[in-house]
């Protein structure tokens, strides 16, 4: 399987969860996005899944998704000092059941 995953974790601010989806529908689909699925984990939690055709993709687009997520910044919590306001996790699918 060649396909890549990237995922980040969010904590949006009380009162601003309808704000954040709306950003988080709107986001433009970069290049090699196959796919763009938003999770509500909890109370003011979410998580954001990208489906990339390859791990090129993901990196190729990095500097166009800081600049969409600077965007909303002022809707985010601090997840911890180390972190900040997102937690980014990335790696190549091994399994996936369609």
């Amino acid at each position: 399987m060649s396909n890549f995953v990237s995922s980040v974790r969010f904590k949006v601010k009380e009162g601003h969860r309808d704000e954040f989806v709306k950003l988080l529908t709107d986001f433009p689909r970069p290049a090699g996005a196959l796919s763009h699925t938003v999770v509500e984990t909890g109370d003011h939690t979410f998580c954001t899944v990208v489906m990339w055709q390859a791990e090129q993709d993901l990196v190729n687009a990095r500097p166009q998704m800081i600049s969409f997520l600077d965007t909303g910044r002022h809707l985010l919590e601090e997840l911890s000092p180390d972190l900040g306001v997102t937690d980014p996790v990335s790696g190549p699918v091994v399994y996936q059941d369609n």
